[in-house]
């Protein structure tokens, strides 16, 4: 066990009894909602992964050490906290375990130590990505690398719909990873069901899928795969509004020159504000619509 990882009980328990556990980050706690509908959103999907078989492992870095599993009132800690609390990606993990600091971790730290937990499928809204303007910019996220090189399926509603869809999708190719649709034969784009850009494979049950995440194991990948599940109908949002709010807020971004790790909670917080909090619904609908299938994937995997 590596001296920095520390398991709950519970997680700690299923993961011995070869039960299925799946992961779930902590950056949409603290950078990606309000409170305190960040933290009931958290303890919702907490909830959801029991009911659908598989046991919640929330991952964050506390007081220097990498946690799979947090309390009740840790997590209402990191909502409280909000942004104050540290975006912990790759680069970040070492320096926070050296000065015993907290982190909410985003997809590709949460990915790094769901494996080091021997946690093999991790739920959350959306990928990072290639960023608009990437090509000027090389504004590109850690996500898409370490789905390169993690062995974590990680179940999303596809990549933010601020991001440049079209060269997140060839960076993945590029890098090898598959991108399996749900039931869909195209990349749902968040807050829309729908994108203009087809999935490697179309998948309709979570066996299916543990089949060919199985698969990619037992080959020796080095890598993860993207799960893309389309957000409810319900929820999905009219593409034309997202379309304008999202412009908005990216205009506004560049002229307050927000960069960096600073981009995704600001446009994230300007579009649920645009949109007059349409978009804090629909991210929390597709969340926990997200952890239902990952909890169902676990517990199909052999």
């Amino acid at each position: 066990m590596n001296p920095y990882l520390v398991l709950s009980p519970a997680v700690e328990k299923a993961l011995a009894q070869g039960r299925p556990v799946i992961a779930l980050e902590s950056t949409i706690i603290s950078h990606g909602m309000p409170y305190p509908q960040n933290v009931e959103t958290a303890l919702a999907c907490e909830r959801d992964a029991r009911e659908n078989g598989a046991e919640p492992a929330t991952i964050a870095v506390l007081g220097g050490k990498l946690c799979a599993g947090l309390t009740a009132a840790q997590i209402d800690a990191l909502g409280r906290s909000g942004a104050s609390v540290a975006k912990a990606s790759r680069r970040d993990l070492p320096v926070l375990c050296a000065r015993g600091q907290d982190g909410a971790t985003t997809v590709a730290a949460t990915m790094i130590i769901a494996a080091m937990a021997g946690i093999r499928v991790f739920a959350t809204g959306g990928i990072g990505g290639v960023h608009r303007g990437a090509e000027t910019t090389m504004d590109i996220s850690a996500d898409l690398e370490e789905l390169a090189r993690t062995p974590v399926a990680v179940v999303c509603a596809g990549a933010k719909s601020i991001l440049d869809l079209g060269l997140t999708l060839e960076y993945l190719e590029t890098h090898g990873v598959p991108v399996i649709g749900y039931g869909t034969d195209e990349l749902p784009a968040f807050y829309t069901r729908t994108s203009g850009f087809g999935v490697d494979v179309r998948l309709d049950t979570p066996a299916d899928i543990a089949q060919a995440l199985s698969c990619q194991r037992a080959l020796g990948y080095p890598g993860g795969a993207l799960v893309v599940n389309p957000i409810p109908e319900a929820y999905s949002m009219d593409k034309a509004d997202i379309d304008r709010a999202i412009a908005q807020a990216l205009e506004e971004a560049r002229a307050q020159g927000v960069h960096g790790k600073a981009v995704t909670p600001f446009l994230l917080a300007r579009i649920q504000a645009l949109t007059g909090g349409d978009s804090l619904r629909s991210n929390i609908a597709l969340v926990r619509n997200n952890v239902r299938l990952a909890a169902r994937i676990a517990a199909s995997l052999d």
